[in-house]
Protein backbone atom coordinates (compact mmCIF):
# COMPACT_ATOMS: atom_id res chain seq x y z
CA UNK A 1 0.00 0.00 0.00
CA UNK A 2 1.23 3.56 -0.58
CA UNK A 3 0.81 6.47 0.85
CA UNK A 4 3.34 9.10 -0.19
CA UNK A 5 1.06 10.48 -2.63
CA UNK A 6 -1.89 9.86 -1.81
CA UNK A 7 -2.92 13.16 -1.83
CA UNK A 8 -1.38 14.03 -5.51
CA UNK A 9 -4.55 12.63 -7.71
CA UNK A 10 -4.23 13.43 -11.39
CA UNK A 11 -5.08 16.69 -12.91
CA UNK A 12 -7.55 14.79 -14.42
CA UNK A 13 -9.11 13.18 -11.64
CA UNK A 14 -9.95 16.07 -9.56
CA UNK A 15 -13.10 17.21 -9.68
CA UNK A 16 -14.41 20.28 -12.11
CA UNK A 17 -16.15 23.37 -11.72
CA UNK A 18 -17.92 26.07 -13.41
CA UNK A 19 -17.88 30.27 -13.96
CA UNK A 20 -21.41 31.40 -14.43
CA UNK A 21 -21.47 35.08 -15.79
CA UNK A 22 -23.76 37.61 -15.64
CA UNK A 23 -26.40 36.20 -13.53
CA UNK A 24 -29.62 38.35 -12.95
CA UNK A 25 -29.52 40.72 -10.10
CA UNK A 26 -31.66 42.40 -7.77
CA UNK A 27 -32.81 45.77 -8.61
CA UNK A 28 -30.08 48.20 -7.51
CA UNK A 29 -32.99 51.07 -5.89
CA UNK A 30 -34.23 47.82 -3.81
CA UNK A 31 -30.40 46.83 -2.78
CA UNK A 32 -30.02 50.79 -1.77
CA UNK A 33 -33.34 50.39 -0.29
CA UNK A 34 -32.86 47.50 2.12
CA UNK A 35 -29.70 49.06 2.83
CA UNK A 36 -31.39 51.78 4.50
CA UNK A 37 -32.03 49.24 7.41
CA UNK A 38 -30.04 47.23 10.12
CA UNK A 39 -29.86 43.47 9.62
CA UNK A 40 -32.02 42.69 12.60
CA UNK A 41 -35.13 44.84 11.27
CA UNK A 42 -35.24 43.33 8.05
CA UNK A 43 -34.82 39.43 9.79
CA UNK A 44 -37.62 40.39 11.63
CA UNK A 45 -39.95 41.83 8.78
CA UNK A 46 -39.80 38.62 7.19
CA UNK A 47 -40.90 36.53 9.58
CA UNK A 48 -37.13 36.22 11.38
CA UNK A 49 -35.93 34.56 8.15
CA UNK A 50 -32.74 34.46 6.28
CA UNK A 51 -30.00 35.17 8.62
CA UNK A 52 -27.01 33.37 8.13
CA UNK A 53 -26.32 32.84 12.18
CA UNK A 54 -23.81 33.60 14.72
CA UNK A 55 -20.91 32.08 13.19
CA UNK A 56 -19.76 34.76 10.97
CA UNK A 57 -18.84 38.20 12.36
CA UNK A 58 -17.40 41.21 11.70
CA UNK A 59 -13.86 42.19 11.75
CA UNK A 60 -14.99 46.06 12.08
CA UNK A 61 -17.68 48.04 13.75
CA UNK A 62 -20.10 50.61 12.89
CA UNK A 63 -20.17 49.52 9.48
CA UNK A 64 -23.51 48.06 7.06
CA UNK A 65 -23.55 46.97 4.16
CA UNK A 66 -26.14 46.04 1.15
CA UNK A 67 -25.48 44.56 -1.98
CA UNK A 68 -25.63 41.64 -4.50
CA UNK A 69 -24.03 38.33 -4.18
CA UNK A 70 -21.37 37.14 -6.29
CA UNK A 71 -20.79 33.66 -4.72
CA UNK A 72 -17.62 31.57 -4.66
CA UNK A 73 -17.49 27.22 -3.70
CA UNK A 74 -13.95 26.84 -2.74
CA UNK A 75 -11.75 23.90 -1.50
CA UNK A 76 -10.64 24.24 1.45
CA UNK A 77 -7.15 25.92 1.99
CA UNK A 78 -7.62 26.89 -1.71
CA UNK A 79 -8.52 30.27 -2.92
CA UNK A 80 -8.08 29.29 -7.10
CA UNK A 81 -11.81 30.56 -7.30
CA UNK A 82 -11.80 33.60 -5.15
CA UNK A 83 -9.16 34.85 -8.19
CA UNK A 84 -11.75 33.73 -10.87
CA UNK A 85 -14.33 35.36 -8.54
CA UNK A 86 -13.20 39.08 -8.89
CA UNK A 87 -13.61 39.20 -12.26
CA UNK A 88 -17.19 38.66 -11.99
CA UNK A 89 -17.74 41.04 -9.63
CA UNK A 90 -19.55 44.40 -10.26
CA UNK A 91 -20.46 48.19 -8.63
CA UNK A 92 -22.52 47.24 -5.62
CA UNK A 93 -21.67 43.49 -5.41
CA UNK A 94 -20.86 41.57 -2.15
CA UNK A 95 -19.01 38.48 -2.65
CA UNK A 96 -19.92 35.56 -0.57
CA UNK A 97 -16.76 32.71 0.04
CA UNK A 98 -17.85 29.22 1.39
CA UNK A 99 -16.28 25.54 1.30
CA UNK A 100 -16.75 22.37 0.30
CA UNK A 101 -15.88 21.44 4.12
CA UNK A 102 -15.23 23.58 7.18
CA UNK A 103 -12.10 25.31 6.49
CA UNK A 104 -10.52 28.47 8.89
CA UNK A 105 -7.86 28.44 6.45
CA UNK A 106 -6.68 32.69 6.00
CA UNK A 107 -8.35 32.14 2.23
CA UNK A 108 -8.62 36.06 1.75
CA UNK A 109 -6.07 39.32 2.23
CA UNK A 110 -5.93 42.75 1.68
CA UNK A 111 -4.48 42.08 -2.42
CA UNK A 112 -7.87 40.41 -2.95
CA UNK A 113 -9.73 43.56 -1.07
CA UNK A 114 -7.67 46.13 -3.47
CA UNK A 115 -8.30 44.40 -6.60
CA UNK A 116 -12.30 44.03 -5.40
CA UNK A 117 -12.45 47.94 -4.34
CA UNK A 118 -11.35 48.66 -7.92
CA UNK A 119 -14.09 46.85 -8.89
CA UNK A 120 -16.60 48.42 -6.63
CA UNK A 121 -17.44 45.80 -4.50
CA UNK A 122 -18.66 46.36 -1.14
CA UNK A 123 -17.54 44.01 1.17
CA UNK A 124 -16.60 40.30 1.71
CA UNK A 125 -18.84 37.51 3.18
CA UNK A 126 -16.64 34.23 3.84
CA UNK A 127 -17.91 31.64 5.77
CA UNK A 128 -14.08 30.39 6.61
CA UNK A 129 -10.64 32.36 7.68
CA UNK A 130 -9.52 36.08 6.55
CA UNK A 131 -6.28 37.46 7.22
CA UNK A 132 -4.88 40.84 7.20
CA UNK A 133 -7.60 42.55 9.26
CA UNK A 134 -5.65 45.28 10.35
CA UNK A 135 -5.02 46.34 6.76
CA UNK A 136 -8.71 45.45 5.74
CA UNK A 137 -9.77 47.97 8.55
CA UNK A 138 -7.60 50.70 7.38
CA UNK A 139 -8.19 50.15 3.93
CA UNK A 140 -11.94 50.61 4.80
CA UNK A 141 -13.12 46.73 2.87
CA UNK A 142 -15.74 45.49 5.54
CA UNK A 143 -15.74 41.45 6.19
CA UNK A 144 -17.16 39.54 7.95
CA UNK A 145 -15.64 35.98 8.20
CA UNK A 146 -16.09 32.65 10.47
CA UNK A 147 -12.35 32.75 11.33
CA UNK A 148 -9.52 34.96 11.31
CA UNK A 149 -6.03 32.98 10.71
CA UNK A 150 -2.99 33.75 9.19
CA UNK A 151 -2.49 30.46 7.51
CA UNK A 152 -2.10 30.57 3.76
CA UNK A 153 -3.44 28.48 1.15
CA UNK A 154 -2.69 26.80 -2.25
CA UNK A 155 -4.49 27.82 -5.43
CA UNK A 156 -4.87 24.27 -7.08
CA UNK A 157 -8.51 22.72 -7.31
CA UNK A 158 -11.40 24.00 -9.41
CA UNK A 159 -14.88 25.26 -7.94
CA UNK A 160 -17.48 26.98 -8.65
CA UNK A 161 -18.56 30.72 -9.03
CA UNK A 162 -21.72 32.12 -9.04
CA UNK A 163 -23.80 29.24 -8.41
CA UNK A 164 -25.77 28.32 -5.20
CA UNK A 165 -24.32 28.22 -2.01
CA UNK A 166 -25.49 27.67 1.90
CA UNK A 167 -24.04 29.34 4.29
CA UNK A 168 -25.22 29.03 7.93
CA UNK A 169 -28.57 26.95 6.65
CA UNK A 170 -29.24 29.27 4.27
CA UNK A 171 -29.09 29.42 0.48
CA UNK A 172 -27.23 32.22 -1.13
CA UNK A 173 -27.82 32.79 -5.05
CA UNK A 174 -25.79 35.13 -7.10
CA UNK A 175 -28.13 38.37 -7.53
CA UNK A 176 -29.51 37.63 -3.80
CA UNK A 177 -29.50 40.91 -1.48
CA UNK A 178 -27.08 40.57 1.63
CA UNK A 179 -27.40 41.93 4.17
CA UNK A 180 -24.61 43.06 7.10
CA UNK A 181 -23.90 45.09 10.48
CA UNK A 182 -22.24 44.56 13.49
CA UNK A 183 -25.42 42.32 14.67
CA UNK A 184 -24.57 39.23 11.70
CA UNK A 185 -25.63 38.45 8.01
CA UNK A 186 -28.53 37.75 6.17
CA UNK A 187 -30.22 37.15 2.71
CA UNK A 188 -33.16 38.70 1.24
CA UNK A 189 -34.29 36.18 -2.24
CA UNK A 190 -33.54 38.64 -5.10
CA UNK A 191 -37.35 38.23 -6.39
CA UNK A 192 -38.32 39.16 -2.67
CA UNK A 193 -36.23 42.55 -2.12
CA UNK A 194 -39.48 44.97 -2.83
CA UNK A 195 -41.88 42.57 -0.50
CA UNK A 196 -38.65 42.88 2.01
CA UNK A 197 -38.23 47.14 1.78
CA UNK A 198 -42.07 47.28 2.09
CA UNK A 199 -41.94 45.20 5.31
CA UNK A 200 -38.93 46.62 6.57
CA UNK A 201 -40.66 49.90 6.63
CA UNK A 202 -43.83 48.83 8.23
CA UNK A 203 -41.73 47.11 11.10
CA UNK A 204 -39.62 50.48 11.39
CA UNK A 205 -42.62 52.57 11.92
CA UNK A 206 -44.09 50.12 14.53
CA UNK A 207 -41.02 50.18 16.54
CA UNK A 208 -40.99 54.15 16.56
CA UNK A 209 -44.12 53.82 18.27
CA UNK A 210 -43.16 51.85 20.45
CA UNK A 211 -40.19 53.31 21.02
CA UNK A 212 -41.97 56.49 22.17
CA UNK A 213 -44.49 54.93 24.19
CA UNK A 214 -41.30 53.32 26.45
CA UNK A 215 -39.84 56.24 26.74
CA UNK A 216 -42.81 57.80 27.99
CA UNK A 217 -42.99 54.80 30.95
CA UNK A 218 -45.53 52.05 29.09
CA UNK A 219 -44.41 48.45 29.71
CA UNK A 220 -44.32 46.02 27.29
CA UNK A 221 -46.47 43.69 29.23
CA UNK A 222 -49.05 46.36 28.48
CA UNK A 223 -48.53 47.49 24.86
CA UNK A 224 -48.26 44.04 23.77
CA UNK A 225 -50.62 42.15 25.82
CA UNK A 226 -48.12 40.28 27.80
CA UNK A 227 -49.94 40.19 30.96
CA UNK A 228 -52.98 38.31 29.34
CA UNK A 229 -50.61 35.83 27.65
CA UNK A 230 -49.01 35.37 31.57
CA UNK A 231 -52.24 34.58 32.93
CA UNK A 232 -53.00 32.22 29.93
CA UNK A 233 -50.17 30.23 30.84
CA UNK A 234 -50.31 30.00 34.83
CA UNK A 235 -48.17 32.58 35.66
CA UNK A 236 -49.21 34.46 38.97
CA UNK A 237 -47.87 37.27 40.58
CA UNK A 238 -47.33 36.72 44.77
CA UNK A 239 -45.47 39.05 47.19
CA UNK A 240 -42.47 38.11 48.35
CA UNK A 241 -44.03 36.92 52.11
CA UNK A 242 -46.88 34.99 50.17
CA UNK A 243 -43.89 33.61 48.02
CA UNK A 244 -41.23 32.42 51.03
CA UNK A 245 -44.22 31.38 53.55
CA UNK A 246 -46.52 29.38 50.95
CA UNK A 247 -43.41 28.31 48.06
CA UNK A 248 -43.73 28.76 44.81
CA UNK A 249 -45.76 25.80 44.42
CA UNK A 250 -48.72 26.26 47.32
Amino acid sequence: MTHGNADKAPAAARPSGVIVTDPPRAAAEEVAALGGYDVATVHEALGRTGSLGPGLRPIQQGVRIAGTAVTALCWPGDNLMIHAAVEQCAEGDILVVTTTSPSTDGMFGELFATALQHRGVRGLIIDAGVRDTAELREMGFPVWSAAVCAQGTVKATAGSVNVPVVVGGQCIRPGDVIIADDDGVMCVPRESAATAVEAAEARTVKEKASRAAFAEGQLGLDRYGLREKLAGLGVRYQTYTEYTRGGAGS
